[in-house]
């Protein structure tokens, strides 16, 4: 292949002989002896979601010398452009032949001109020698873009928005009060902070706690006696009017003071009572330890329940994080299709294509399109799900800050983690303890057959009269004690007693099934997490490779020399290269954490 300058006259053999045509560089129409064909950039940067690019600086236009076809007749020869565009613009290759009539160029395309347009990863050789003025490149009809939600825009401040609200009870009535208006980037250092604060069900097991400190205080106050004050006021009186008072009526009404009393009486009574169970075979103490076991448990499902929802945060942002890279991926396969679309059209316009090849471009793009699609509704899922994991406000959603990348080493080797987990999981201590419930509650039920002793004191006073007499005190007190003994109940104390060993033998079958499935999940996630480790080199060289073959398909079916078939499973191919490096890098992070939480008790 010969580099240098081709007379657009000489390069065709069939073309018209000495006819000047005038120069022009505003439109193709003003060259009559050339056909415009789009290629791609000539120095493009590797279509890398983790790289960014810088444009090349200028660059003359290359012209590649003719060869022959298959009937051997020779073809013209082809000046690549490659001075440089903006991003998402392509060169044009000149090919002298008859004249071609274009429409005016519309308005550019904004999503083929995104600023992560993937490109050949190594630029072309410049010529030494001076090239002939490029001809503008038609643009082709934009596709439209893709239909999107208005991004919010921020408005309230960054601890407003990581910030429930105080109003457990709050019910929004109205759709502004439940808008989304605000995007808070965050790390995952920071999520798993704001899960620690505002998750719900956390607070939820720190109630619960609180509510069975509250239990043992109930339990431990049987061991203090009780006291109680009674009091009462009555009066009395008769309802019938008796001889004594028709009397009286007809005394006072001759004018004579009656001697009688009233029948109304007035009595009123104060009493104290004290009781205390100096004996009870067993039952208050067994009751006050069933009491600080449970809880015991319930701290210990408040353990549970952090490290479940640390692992459930991660997960969440790790989905997040592979939500957006799918979204770019998607992006930048969204703009190759473009390009391909460009070159296709350009050939067809050439008559160097068919339409059978546009149409595959088209359909290409189509499936591109509705790829990002999904992707973009998968990202907002995954936002609102970490928002409603960590309880954001109504008006907030979450971006992920951290770049993708793993996330730490394990260095601790499969058999010191599975001792370890045993030694550090939650779950293994709450059937012992649950065994210990069941044992204090057989002791309970067994000491409701024993004998309880207990003492009684008691003080009564009371005051008693009418209004014509002088009141009666009276007052007494007693001391006693008091002695019961369950002779027989009907079975029921041994009915309590044979359920409570049932729970004993149910808590040291959980231990037991709590044991193997602790084994299998760091056996689990320790698999995963080494085969996520190779898959991360793996997916790095794929890539490249990729890349690569992307170039090159894209220059040999600029050449004529490839097919569109290869193009476009190039394309495809990188674009599963770049999924899969995302998938690995997110399955081992996924991999790690869920490697502690299995051992539990092991921060980063």
């Amino acid at each position: 292949m010969a580099i240098g300058s081709v007379d657009a006259a000489t390069a065709n053999p069939t073309s018209p002989q000495n006819e000047p045509e005038p120069a022009s560089n505003s439109s193709v129409a003003a060259q009559p002896q050339s056909r415009v064909l789009v290629a791609a950039p000539p120095s493009v940067a590797k279509p890398s979601i983790f790289n960014q690019f810088k444009p090349e600086n200028s660059s003359p236009t290359l012209t590649l010398a003719a060869s022959r076809d298959l009937e051997g007749d020779p073809t013209p020869p082809w000046v690549i452009d490659l001075k440089p565009n903006a991003i998402a613009q392509t060169p044009s290759v000149v090919v002298p032949t008859k004249p071609v009539t274009t429409k005016p160029n519309p308005k550019p395309n904004p999503t083929a001109q995104a600023p992560t347009t993937p490109r050949p990863s190594a630029p072309l050789p410049r010529p030494t020698t001076s090239t002939p003025t490029p001809t503008p490149t038609p643009t082709p009809t934009p596709t439209p873009p893709l239909p999107t939600s208005p991004p919010p825009t921020p408005g309230a401040s960054a601890q407003t928005l990581l910030t429930p609200s105080p109003n457990r009870l709050l019910f929004p009535t109205k759709p502004g009060e439940v808008q989304v208006r605000s995007v808070q980037p965050i790390t995952l250092q920071q999520a798993l902070d704001l899960a620690e604060r505002n998750n719900r069900d956390l607070e939820i097991a720190r109630l619960q706690v609180e509510q069975s400190r509250a239990a043992i205080r109930e339990a431990r106050a049987g061991n203090f006696p009780t006291l109680a004050l009674t009091s009462n006021l009555t009066r009395s009186g008769s309802a019938f009017i008796t001889q004594d008072t028709q009397q009286n009526s007809f005394l006072e009404q001759l004018g004579i003071q009656s001697q009688s009393g009233s029948s109304t009486r007035t009595a009123f009574g104060l009493g104290a009572q004290l009781n205390y169970d100096i004996f009870t075979s067993g039952l208050r103490p067994a009751q006050i330890e069933a009491a600080e076991r449970r809880s015991r448990t319930a701290e210990l499902q408040l353990e549970q329940t952090r490290e479940e929802l640390r692992l459930q945060v991660s997960n969440d942002y790790y989905n997040l994080q592979n939500a957006d890279s799918q979204v770019a991926i998607n992006e930048a396969a969204v703009r190759n299709a473009e390009a391909n679309l460009r070159d296709s059209r350009a050939q067809e316009t050439a008559g160097l294509g068919t339409r059978f090849d546009t149409l595959r471009a088209e359909v290409n793009l189509a499936n591109a399109q509705q790829q990002l699609r999904n992707s973009q509704a998968t990202q907002e899922i995954n936002r609102r799900q970490l928002a409603q994991r960590l309880s954001l406000s109504e008006t907030a959603t979450l971006t992920a800050a951290d770049p993708v990348q793993p996330a730490g080493t394990w260095t601790i080797p499969l058999e010191d983690s599975i001792v370890l987990a045993y030694k550090n999981r939650a779950e293994l201590e709450e059937q012992l303890v649950q065994r210990e419930i069941s044992q204090a509650q057989i002791r309970a039920a067994r000491a409701q057959n024993g004998v309880t002793l207990g003492f009684v004191a008691s003080y009564d006073f009371s005051r008693s009269g009418t209004v014509d007499t002088d009141a009666n005190n009276s007052d007494n007190y007693s001391l006693g004690l008091q002695a019961r003994w369950n002779l027989f109940d009907g079975g029921a104390t041994n009915a309590q007693i044979s359920q409570r060993e049932r729970d004993r033998e149910i808590a040291e079958a959980r231990f037991a099934q709590n044991r193997n499935q602790i084994r299998f999940q760091v056996e689990q996630a320790f698999a995963n997490l080494q085969a996520n480790f190779a898959n991360i080199n793996t997916t790095q060289q794929s890539v490249a490779q990729a890349e690569e073959a992307l170039r090159l398909a894209i220059l040999r079916f600029q050449a004529g020399v490839g097919t569109q078939t290869d193009r476009i499973s190039a394309e495809a191919a990188l674009t599963q290269a770049q999924g899969n490096r995302v998938s690995a890098i997110i399955g081992y992070n996924q991999a790690l954490a869920q490697l502690r939480r299995a051992v539990s008790n092991i921060r980063p």
